[in-house]
Formats: C-alpha cells, structure tokens, sequence
C-alpha cells in the first residue's frame, strides 16, 4: 500500500461535509430528488459503494435510514473510525449517524437480504482524459479500491433487488455503462449525473 493512502480519512466533523450540511440545499439537492426524498417521502436507502461516505451522510442528515455496503477491508475501517468521530461529537453528527448502519461485504451478496426501496451506486469512475482534474482524495481511494470492473454487475443484481428504484451517479458527460438496460431518466448536476432506473 502507497504511503499517501495512510492521510485519507472519513470525516463526517469538518471540511466539505460539515459545509455541505449547512448550506447544501435540503432535500432539493440532485441526489435526494434522485433517490426519491420528497415532502412526507423518505425512502429506505441503500449505499451499495460506500466509499467515503459522503452520500450517505447526506441522505442521512434528510432524514433517511442508510445502509451502507464496503467491500474494501481499508475503507471499511476508515469508515467506522469516521463514524466513531461524528458520534463523539454528539447532538446532531450522532442522531445523523444514528440513522447509518454500515456492513462489510460485497453489495452483490448483500442486497438481496437488504429490502431497500432506492438503492445508490456510485462506482469508481473512469479515469479523466487530463488526470490532473481528479482530486488527490479520489486518487487515494481508486488506490484502495481499485476500478470496480463489475460495475455493470452490481447495476443488474441492484434492478433485481431494488423495490423502487436504483441510481447510479456517473460522471455527466460519460457514456452509460454497457450491458445495462437504458435508464428511466435522469437528473444533471454540474460534474455528475444520476441515472435513475424505476423498479417498482
């Protein structure tokens, strides 16, 4: 493991996180009217690539139950260490990360013991034409958890399991992950898209 890897960390506390909390825009953001989070709508979430968490610390923080799937042995504990954090804080981070349940494990095995109404897929993205875009944070975690080759895998064992719906955030301009049925429809952010697919 590269030693840069060793300064990645979870944090639920500062940084854009905590901005992002006070300032983000409620359930109006793109990725809660995504994952279905309207007036008197709170769906059952499932983040089925956790990552550093972000997501569903938003999601959260509207509101919902998340579950959040890892596969990665590293990002697990990065993770739990991050959420140990948020919860000594306590008042809001520790009713916020009340509502986080997160598992170890591959989402594929997973899901179908979950009974999520919107499932979250956020796969490591392809690699930028000038790499200089990507931040060092991101190069880190692709350095941890590696490509995700089997994106497109998740995407079906995710249609199959989903109750409602499955979102999978994508870079805006890329093109759709092959040998996936074409989306229900989508919601543009400035960088990113979600890809919305209705099950229910």
């Amino acid at each position: 493991m590269k030693q840069s890897v060793g300064e990645l960390r979870v944090d639920f506390v500062g940084g854009a996180v905590a901005h992002r909390l006070r300032f983000g825009g409620g359930r109006g953001q793109a990725l809660a009217k995504a994952m279905g989070l309207r007036a008197g709508k709170t769906p059952m979430i499932v983040d089925a690539t956790a990552g550093l968490g972000r997501d569903s610390f938003l999601l959260a923080s509207l509101g919902a139950q998340v579950t959040l799937i890892e596969r990665s042995e590293k990002m697990h504990s990065l993770l739990v260490q991050g959420m140990d954090r948020a919860v000594k804080e306590g008042g809001e981070l520790r009713e916020i990360i009340g509502r986080m349940t997160l598992l170890k494990g591959d989402a594929r095995d997973l899901l179908p013991e979950l009974s999520g109404e919107a499932i979250l897929i956020d796969p490591m993205h392809p690699p930028r034409k000038n790499s200089a875009l990507v931040k060092r944070e991101l190069r880190q975690v692709r350095e941890i958890v590696g490509t995700d080759d089997d994106a497109a895998d998740l995407v079906r064992v995710a249609l199959e399991n989903a109750r409602n719906r499955v979102v999978l955030k994508w870079p805006a301009k890329a093109d759709p992950i092959k040998g996936i049925r074409a989306c229900s429809h989508q919601i543009l952010g400035k960088s990113t898209r979600y890809d919305v697919f209705m099950t229910g």
